[in-house]
């Protein structure tokens, strides 16, 4: 009869393969990358269908690049291996898709405003809105 401490540690380790085997990465940067996109609709409603569409590609591009990104630069892929270290992962991820709406509707809306402007009135807009950012 085996002990109950070894068989535990057996079925850990079993368990932390399985999940390897069946795409952890790919399950935690899912799963926090919708979890991101229900949040920023929820808490920005779209205005129009488009914007829906927007707003989803947005959230889901800036979850996996960002939090991609973020866990390469920090060198913790490696967390994967354990449920804590995924769960963290899942952390990273989700946070990461949390301004990429933000940010493109920020972008959008620059354009919107400025939709009759032609470039050159376009680049003034903008080295005038950092100039009175960089200098009050």
């Amino acid at each position: 009869m085996s002990e109950p401490i070894t068989s535990t540690a057996a079925a850990g380790v079993a368990g932390a393969a399985a999940f390897k085997a069946l795409g952890g990465f790919a399950a935690v940067a899912g799963a926090a990358t919708v979890l991101a996109t229900i949040v920023v609709m929820v808490m920005t409603l779209p205005r129009a269908r488009g914007e829906w569409a927007v707003a989803l590609i947005s959230t889901v591009i800036a979850s996996l690049g960002g939090g991609a990104t973020v866990i390469q630069y920090f060198g913790v892929a490696h967390w994967i291996g354990s449920a804590n270290g995924a769960m963290a992962l899942g952390g990273v991820y989700f946070v990461c898709g949390l301004p990429g709406w933000a940010f493109v509707r920020w972008v959008f809306n620059f354009i919107n405003k400025r939709r009759d402007a032609d470039l050159a009135e376009v680049v003034d807009d903008v080295r005038e809105s950092l100039h009175k950012a960089n200098h009050g």
